[in-house]
C-alpha cells in the first residue's frame, strides 16, 4: 500500500504545481494548450511507443483489452436506459452523457496511475487504443446520425482514427513488439527522453484545468445528468470491469487490479471537446469531467486499498 500511496502523492503533487502555475499565469493564456498539444502530439505517443515496443503484445491485447470495452459499453447503455424516460433529453444529448459516464481519461491521468501505481505504463495501452481506434468513431457516428451538423462519412472517421498520434504512436510499438525489431540507441534514446516529458506534461495541464472551474450551477439545469453519470462512471463501471475481469475472463492479482483501476479513471476531457464541436450536452460533459477528476483518484484509492495492494 505504500507504493500505491506514494504513486498518488506524485500524481497530486505535479497536479498542485500545474494548478500553481494556471493561478500565476506564468505561461500565459495558452499554457494549458501548448502543453496539452505537446503531449498529445509528440510525447505521449513516443511514450506509448516505447512502452508497446518492449510489452507483451499478447497481454496488450488480451482480456484487459475485452473488459475495457465491454465494461464501458455496458456503462453507456445503462446510462442511457436509466435516463431516458427520466430526464428528457435530445438524442445527442443523451450520447454525449453515456460518453462522459463510460470514457475514461486513459492518457493524460491513465498512463501516470499505470506507471506510479500499478508499476507498468502497459496497462493503460489497451483503454487507450480501446477508446481511440472503436468508441470514440462507434460515438462519433452516432453523434453524426443523430445530428444534421457536422456530418462525417465513415471514410472520413476511419481516416481520422488512423492519423491519430497516440494511435499512430501504440501501432509502430506494437508492431516492433510482434516483430522483435531492436532499435539502434542512437534512435531508441531520443524517443526516451521525449516520453519522459509526457506525463508531466499531460498532469500539469489537468492541473490548470482546474482553475476557474464552477460545476454544478443551478441555472444549468442539468445537476441530475451530472449526479447520474458522475455515478456511473465512478461506481457502476470499475464495479463492472471488477465482474467481468474476475468473474468472466477469471483474472488475478495485477492484471485484476489493473482491470479496476483503469475503469475507475475519470471521465476523458475530449469529451467535453466533443459536446462543444456538437454544441450538444456541453454542460453536462463539463461538469461529468470536473467531478469525475476531482474525485477519482481518492476513490482509485480506496479501490487499491479494497483490491489488496
Amino acid at each position: 500500500m505504500t507504493g500505491v500511496l506514494e504513486g498518488f502523492s506524485i500524481i497530486w503533487v505535479v497536479i498542485a504545481v500545474g494548478y500553481l502555475v494556471g493561478r500565476t499565469g506564468v505561461l500565459g493564456d495558452q499554457g494549458r494548450n501548448v502543453l496539452s498539444r505537446v503531449t498529445f502530439f509528440v510525447a505521449s505517443p513516443a511514450l506509448l511507443f516505447t512502452t508497446l515496443a518492449e510489452s507483451d503484445p499478447v497481454a496488450v491485447l488480451g482480456p484487459l483489452l475485452w473488459v475495457a470495452a465491454i465494461s464501458a459499453a455496458l456503462t453507456a447503455v445503462l446510462y442511457y436506459l436509466v435516463t431516458a424516460r427520466w430526464l428528457k433529453r435530445s438524442a445527442s444529448e443523451r450520447i454525449i452523457a453515456a460518453m462522459s459516464a463510460s470514457t475514461v481519461n486513459s492518457a493524460n491521468l491513465g498512463l501516470p496511475i499505470a506507471l506510479y501505481v500499478l508499476g507498468d505504463a502497459s496497462f493503460a495501452a489497451p483503454i487507450i487504443l480501446f477508446q481511440l481506434a472503436l468508441y470514440q468513431p462507434i460515438n462519433l457516428a452516432m453523434l453524426d446520425a443523430s445530428t444534421s451538423r457536422h456530418r462525417t462519412t465513415p471514410l472520413a472517421l476511419l481516416v481520422a482514427t488512423a492519423k491519430n498520434p497516440m494511435i499512430i504512436g501504440s501501432m509502430l510499438g506494437l508492431v516492433v513488439a510482434l516483430t522483435g525489431f531492436k532499435l539502434p540507441s542512437i534512435v531508441l534514446e531520443p524517443i526516451d527522453l521525449i516520453a519522459g516529458a509526457s506525463i508531466p506534461c499531460m498532469l500539469m495541464a489537468f492541473g490548470i484545468s482546474l482553475v476557474g472551474s464552477k460545476p454544478l450551477e443551478k441555472k444549468s439545469g442539468r445537476r441530475a445528468d451530472v449526479l447520474v453519470g458522475t455515478a456511473a462512471k465512478l461506481l457502476i463501471h470499475p464495479a463492472l470491469a471488477w465482474v467481468l475481469a474476475y468473474l468472466v475472463f477469471g483474472l488475478r492479482g495485477e492484471m485484476l487490479v489493473a482491470s479496476v483501476i483503469m475503469a475507475g479513471l475519470p471521465t476523458a476531457q475530449n469529451i467535453f471537446v466533443t459536446a462543444s464541436r456538437y454544441n450538444e450536452g456541453v454542460t453536462v460533459a463539463k461538469d461529468t469531467v470536473l467531478i469525475t477528476t476531482i474525485c477519482a483518484i481518492p476513490l482509485m484509492m480506496v479501490l487499491a486499498l479494497l483490491l489488496g495492494i
